[in-house]
């Protein structure tokens, strides 16, 4: 199993992110992560299954929507039983790595991610893009 360390560094080391749970709303974490990311001028897409374009950017309905959907890393800013089928469709897809920001899980997305061997995908457990983002990036260089 990787540690949340090397986790971490193989997500933010991926040419495109995506973010699901970004809305029209800025005072939602969703899109405070969307913004984290152009900020810093990554390559991001929003995924929202209504809205057509959000900060600017086109966003696409569903993962498996994405253009190059295993060369994206996948911030997840959701209600947890939102979490949880957004993880099967990132099963299916066979995706790289997923990073559940605080409050996207519950017992039964963590059992799931157990019972599917996809600690090695998923960070989750409490780490926040927007508190330890730029140093994990910082390492990177």
């Amino acid at each position: 199993m990787s540690s949340l360390v090397e986790l971490q560094k193989k997500f933010l080391s991926a040419p495109r992110y995506a973010v699901v749970g970004a809305s029209k709303d800025q005072s939602k974490y969703g899109t405070k992560v969307l913004k984290w990311y152009q900020r810093r001028s990554k390559d991001v897409t929003p995924v929202h299954p209504k809205e057509d374009e959000l900060e600017g950017l086109k966003t696409v309905r569903t993962i498996g929507d994405l253009p190059a959907p295993k060369e994206t890393s996948i911030s997840i800013i959701t209600p947890p039983k939102v979490t949880l089928g957004i993880l099967e469709q990132a099963k299916a897809l066979d995706l790289p790595a997923l990073w559940l920001q605080p409050g996207a899980e519950d017992e039964s997305v963590v059992n799931y991610i157990q019972e599917n061997d996809l600690q090695d995908r998923v960070i989750y457990g409490g780490p926040c893009i927007l508190v330890e983002g730029d140093g994990i990036i910082r390492s990177l260089l």
